[in-house]
């Protein structure tokens, strides 16, 4: 059986978080179809809430301390990317949007991605498609069709019940599986091959990873 590993980067801001419980109902259901199509998963999970001020600073000053970037080269260096957020004034969370702006621009390039979002009412679940999935196009990543919304009707009894969001979840996670097992295992990257920060940035005070 091969391996395949699948990132997660949840931006819950609560412990625990309804954000964080369906990144988990999507890894789990992720993880069961690739058991299907013969490919075993490791998932490696990234809390944006514990970068908070690592993300803030990685603005101001242009480089990732050593923290960041080991989640930063989690997301990179998967094969298959979960990313999760709540619904904030219809849109993403700025902790989320923050985290993926200090991604190189051309990082998720052709990466299976999985949206998933969170939410008190059915009438946020929009921003997947006007918000989350032109961030992701932006980025280049390879978007799976079904994109997963839970609002707090969807959480009966205090986890994920409702038959229709388990529905859309195990579409979403099959779809996923399919491109995740159906594409090589990424290379891992060699960190003296392409330095992150040339000399130029480092004078400058930048890193090309940020834009604007």
């Amino acid at each position: 059986m091969s391996t395949r590993t699948l990132a997660v980067v949840s931006s819950g801001l609560g412990v625990p978080s309804s954000t964080r419980l369906l990144a988990d109902r999507l890894t789990a259901a992720t993880a069961d179809a690739l058991r299907e199509r013969g490919v075993a998963a490791t998932v490696e999970v990234v809390e944006l809430r514990e970068h908070a001020r690592d993300l803030a600073d990685n603005l101001v000053t242009g480089f990732a301390n050593s923290s960041l970037r080991g989640s930063i080269d989690t997301v990179v260096g998967a094969d298959g990317l979960i990313a999760v957020t709540p619904i904030f004034s219809a849109s993403y969370s700025g902790l989320f949007k923050t985290f993926f702006d200090v991604l190189d621009k051309d990082s998720l390039a052709g990466k299976p991605v999985l949206l998933g979002a969170t939410a008190g009412t059915a009438r946020h679940s929009l921003a997947l498609e006007h918000a989350m999935r032109p961030l992701f196009a932006y980025l280049r990543a390879t978007v799976v069709p079904t994109a997963v919304f839970a609002a707090s009707e969807d959480w009966a009894g205090g986890d994920a019940t409702s038959p229709a969001l388990t529905d859309r979840v195990h579409r979403a996670a099959g779809e996923l599986a399919d491109l995740v097992a159906g594409r090589p295992p990424a290379a891992p990257a060699d960190p003296f091959a392409d330095p992150v920060t040339s000399f130029g940035d480092l004078l400058r005070g930048s890193e090309p990873g940020l834009r604007g």
